[in-house]
């Protein structure tokens, strides 16, 4: 069974850089991390292939530094890590972002089962893993909560939507995004670290994409126009308290008082 994940760097705080030209973020300028989700996204992958035996590849699209996010995606247990990375790339709402995916899975021979995580903490739309499936013309599955059964054939999963939950059972290829708490993440290990340190991460450009229409890429083939982009403030600052252990008490009973928290 082949199952791709595709992941995402996410800036790791509310520090970032805007663009002042196009109004994006400068995905090189921030400390990042993985978006939360997808490590749920991987950990359902590599259940599956600990169940049905396979591979399981990690994509991603973004700047070269993203092959931090792949290398403790290789000490997970991941097979095989892919980067999508060209400055024609940059600047791409859902539809051009899902687009590049898409064609970067077609690249890679397409998947049994492709695994999103349900949306990232930048964008937030939970769009890109639902349009992926569109372009490839595949069936999916959204917002995934459990794991049902899986086979050579076809997977079945729980979908716990606005007001109802619903079992569906999804013949392959296909896509599915999940959710938070669908399983508890592995944490990376030091001897898979050990092991894969001179596993490459392979990099691709706009070159190597089967679709060669500039149009579908990036800033160009992005039909949303967003008219401000901003960090949100800083609203919590460390809080440091002086004296004796009651007094340290007394002061921290105010605050959450005040803040209708007690």
């Amino acid at each position: 069974m082949k199952i791709i994940v595709c992941m995402k760097q996410v800036p790791a705080g509310t520090k970032v850089e805007i663009d002042p030209e196009t109004g994006s973020m400068k995905r090189m300028s921030e400390e990042a991390r993985t978006n939360p989700y997808d490590l749920f996204a991987l950990e359902s992958a590599l259940q599956l292939k600990e169940q049905l035996s396979g591979t399981v590849s990690v994509l991603t699209m973004g700047p070269p530094q993203a092959e931090e996010m792949m290398r403790d995606a290789y000490a997970m247990g991941a097979d095989e890590a892919t980067i999508l990375s060209d400055r024609k790339f940059a600047g791409a709402d859902v539809l051009a972002t899902s687009y590049t995916l898409s064609q970067g899975i077609q690249m890679l021979g397409g998947a049994d089962l492709i695994i999103c995580g349900k949306q990232t903490t930048d964008g937030d739309t939970a769009q890109v893993g639902p349009a992926i499936a569109e372009h490839l013309d595949i069936p999916h599955a959204a917002w995934v909560s459990e794991i049902l059964d899986a086979d050579e054939h076809s997977i079945r999963v729980r979908q716990n939507l606005a007001s109802v939950s619903q079992i569906i059972e999804i013949p392959y290829p296909c896509l599915i995004t999940v959710d938070k708490d669908i399983c508890v993440p592995r944490l990376p290990s030091y001897r898979l670290m050990c092991r894969t340190k001179e596993r490459p991460v392979k990099t691709f450009g706009f070159k190597d994409m089967p679709d060669q229409n500039l149009s579908r890429y990036g800033l160009i083939g992005s039909p949303t126009s967003v008219e401000k982009m901003f960090a949100p403030p800083e609203t919590e600052k460390q809080v440091y308290f002086d004296g004796s252990s009651q007094e340290k008490a007394n002061a921290l009973m105010n605050i959450l008082i005040s803040k209708r928290i007690l």
